[in-house]
């Protein structure tokens, strides 16, 4: 078993993988038909297949309703019949002039030809006039349990021609079933009809059993089910021994349906079913008759209208399945049709996988493909001028490169000449001028050592420092830093030249203006695991709409336009770009950006007349 079930499972993981392979081998369109064409079948063949489901039960619960209505029809008829036979055995039963008659034939009287006469003038006479009254009798005959009485026909009869019917030799009281008219030759009485009849007992009280009461109907009258012409409709009659009486109508399956129904008691109740016996459906209704300790089996074939059924069905699955092949086919086209742009999209893309920049996707729809194929058109547009972009880069970069050395070779001669003329002010005592150049060769190997993008913050104020004494060189007032930096944020790494803007545009435009000494305040904190600096001069300040204009141009994407001015130096206004380290606020900002994210960078503050503040945040980072 374990064997089996390892077999099963590794051909479904078999069978799993191979359909999954096909599967993944179909084009998108395929792939779009086959699932809408599922999610259409499926709920179509559910709703078939309840509907003719339906249709099927509709006609067995037709047909069982059709037989229950029969059913109590026969029974309705079945008792008349019983009630007649047992009217009629009654009568004969008590009728005096006969059990008198019988009685004296038991004790041997014999009768006169006067007395026999008139007997079967008044008495007989009277009796076979009933029996030919009523006319679902066949006979009712009354048999002497002496063979010497006087036969008078059709009424009294001997034992011994009791004795000439199938039942007669045992003599059984009861109901007799099925047999035939024997009495007489066939040349007298018609033996063709079966017979039911209901045999009792005549008993005196002194002379003990005189004779037997026989009522009989045919078979036809009590059950003309049995011998009906109804297409597809047949039934039998089942004694309480289990022997079935078939009429005229019985089929060639019937064996095999009773073998299927099971012998079963006579006296269960009524039934109604559906069975399927021989390759037929049928519907089976029993109707228990217990006054004749038997059953009423009535069957009807409804073979041909559920084969009605399949064929509707049969006839609506090969109709579904050529309009399910037509409406795939129209699906597939309609779907390759709208995926039209996805492949141009698609051969486009294999072009450019090769190399060939230059092939550009025709637009063929207004939809979300036609947008995409535009949107890849538009990154194909900004890939090519990327890379044109990078190989005019990378020209400036290399010029760039030659200028530097250039450059350093330059500055290198020039802080040696600077170095001589400081040891000449030193000689001379001219202190000043030596301090002066001092700073002036600090701020030229500061701009020399460009290894990288980045310093520390110490470093960058060391720098300014310098800047600043320059400045306060050449002017009668002087600008002094007020720092309040803790020692553990001076290994922060910032942009390098990106501090120095702030202070040039503070001594520019918060202090020089005001031509008096001042305070350039700079103070550093980590906040929420950012890195924030701030400069603010105690100068002139900014209006709001000089304000404005200055967060305005900060705000715009890297590579837009700026405003040539905001104002001039008297209104107080910041210019994009400072005019000592050449590098704006702008570049400042765009800079942080590029390195670090456009969460991060500058914002100004400022109030005219009290001062001008610009934030620098950062992401805290130490440079050792």
């Amino acid at each position: 078993m374990t064997g089996r079930r390892s077999l099963f499972f590794q051909t479904t993981k078999y069978m799993r993988q191979y359909f999954t392979r096909i599967w993944d081998r179909l084009k998108l369109n395929n792939k779009f038909t086959i699932v809408i064409m599922t999610f259409m079948v499926i709920p179509l063949g559910i709703i078939a297949g309840v509907l003719f489901y339906n249709m099927e039960q509709s006609t067995i619960s037709e047909s069982v309703s059709y037989m229950e209505y029969k059913r109590e029809l026969y029974r309705d008829q079945i008792q008349t019949d019983i009630d007649s036979i047992n009217m009629s055995t009654r009568y004969f039963s008590y009728d005096e002039e006969l059990l008198n008659f019988l009685k004296l034939t038991r004790q041997g009287h014999t009768f006169t030809t006067e007395e026999l006469l008139e007997f079967y003038e008044g008495d007989i006479a009277d009796l076979e006039r009933l029996v030919n009254n009523n006319p679902l009798m066949y006979a009712v005959r009354v048999y002497s349990s002496e063979n010497t009485v006087q036969e008078m026909m059709p009424i009294l009869y001997s034992a011994d021609r009791m004795k000439k019917l199938e039942w007669g030799e045992e003599t059984v009281c009861g109901w007799h079933y099925g047999y035939h008219d024997t009495l007489f030759s066939s040349l007298i009485t018609s033996q063709e009809n079966a017979l039911i009849s209901l045999v009792t007992e005549i008993t005196d009280y002194d002379a003990g059993c005189i004779g037997y009461v026989e009522a009989a109907v045919m078979m036809k009258t009590m059950f003309p089910e049995l011998y009906g012409d109804t297409v597809n409709e047949w039934s039998f009659f089942e004694d309480e021994e289990g022997n079935r009486y078939f009429g005229s109508n019985q089929p060639e399956y019937a064996l095999g349906l009773i073998q299927q129904m099971g012998q079963g008691e006579t006296d269960r109740g009524e039934s109604s079913s559906y069975l399927k016996a021989e390759g037929r459906k049928l519907v089976v209704t029993t109707l228990p008759v217990s006054a004749l300790n038997g059953r009423l089996v009535s069957v009807m074939d409804i073979t041909g209208d559920v084969r009605n059924v399949y064929r509707q069905r049969n006839i609506f699955v090969v109709v579904v399945l050529l309009l399910v092949i037509l409406t795939g086919i129209m699906i597939n086209y309609i779907v390759k049709r709208m995926l039209r742009q996805f492949y141009s999209i698609l051969r486009s893309i294999r072009k450019v996988q090769e190399g060939d920049l230059s092939e550009r996707i025709v637009k063929s729809s207004n939809d979300e493909m036609g947008e995409l194929g535009d949107q890849l058109n538009t990154m194909l547009n900004r890939v090519q001028n990327l890379m044109n972009e990078n190989i005019r880069r990378e020209v400036l970069v290399k010029n760039a490169q030659i200028r530097s050395l250039q450059n350093q070779i330059n500055a290198h001669f020039i802080y040696n000449v600077l170095e001589s003329v400081k040891m000449l002010a030193e000689i001379d005592e001219e202190y000043v001028i030596s301090d002066s150049i001092t700073s002036l060769g600090k701020m030229l190997r500061y701009s020399m050592k460009w290894v990288s993008g980045t310093v520390t913050l110490g470093q960058e104020l060391e720098y300014i420092k310098s800047y600043l004494a320059l400045m306060n060189l050449r002017n009668d007032y002087e600008a002094i830093f007020s720092i309040r930096i803790p020692e553990e944020l001076m290994d922060q790494v910032i942009p390098k030249m990106s501090l120095q803007p702030l202070v040039e545009n503070a001594y520019l435009h918060g202090i020089e203006p005001e031509a008096k000494d001042a305070t350039i305040y700079i103070k550093a904190s980590e906040q929420e695991g950012d890195f924030v600096i701030e400069v603010q001069d105690a100068g002139r300040g900014m209006t709001r709409e000089m304000l404005q204009q200055v967060r305005d141009n900060l705000s715009l994407e890297n590579g837009g336009e700026e405003k040539e001015t905001y104002g001039d130096k008297e209104n107080g206004t910041l210019p994009s770009s400072g005019k000592g380290g050449g590098i704006g606020l702008k570049n400042v900002n765009d800079r942080i950006h590029m390195a670090f994210g456009n969460s991060y960078g500058l914002e100004v503050y400022s109030e005219k007349g009290l001062y001008t503040k610009v934030i620098m945040r950062l992401p805290r980072k130490d440079g050792n």
